[in-house]
């Protein structure tokens, strides 16, 4: 795997003019990481909620601008701005949220007591390679605290270390770990009661 080219004085020269007062320069930051940051948060907010994201990670990132250190990596820092912008997101949704289990549909309801029933691993893998189990892990995330559900993203589903997990949402290694743990048993419990 090719490593991003390290433009950390390039970087440190539009920041500098940024907060010198030429704001447009910003634009070139936003220009070469607009597809880091939609990377990243195409893969924890849904599909057509990416560009709102996106811009809102920006538009923090560009009011954090003197909070940088330029001996860490901006594309980085910008990763965990990135982050931390759809950790905010699912916040706002979980406030907002009431999703009863009688909006899935009848294939999905019988496929979820199928497969609760069944519960072997074998089962469960294949099934997880379909638009079904997608669906069901979905809806099973939206019942977690956004806390929860960001966790389990990183640690599970992208498979991110804990101390990577820890630096991206700003937590305790510590933290993770035991969030991370209960988090998995909320899941599971939330599959096994429905």
């Amino acid at each position: 795997m090719r490593s991003p080219v390290d433009h950390k004085q390039e970087d440190q020269d539009v920041v500098d003019r940024v907060l010198g007062g030429d704001v447009n320069a910003f634009e070139h930051l936003f220009t070469r990481y607009q597809g880091h940051v939609t990377a990243i948060v195409r893969r924890h907010v849904p599909g057509d909620r990416v560009a709102e994201n996106v811009q809102d990670a920006f538009v923090r990132a560009f009011q954090s601008l003197a909070g940088w250190k330029a001996k860490s990596s901006f594309r980085r820092w910008l990763a965990t701005i990135a982050v931390r912008t759809c950790y905010d997101f699912w916040r706002r949704q979980y406030r907002h949220r009431e999703i009863p289990l009688s909006r899935l549909s009848e294939a999905h309801r019988e496929w979820l007591e199928n497969s609760l029933a069944d519960r072997s691993r074998d089962d469960w893998e294949a099934l997880g390679q379909q638009r079904e189990a997608r669906e069901i892990l979905a809806w099973a995330l939206d019942r977690l605290s956004p806390k929860d559900r960001m966790v389990l993203e990183l640690v599970y589903l992208e498979g991110l270390a804990v101390k990577e997990a820890a630096g991206l949402l700003g937590w305790s290694a510590a933290n993770v770990k035991v969030r991370a743990h209960r988090a998995r048993k909320k899941i599971n419990r939330l599959l096994l009661e429905s």
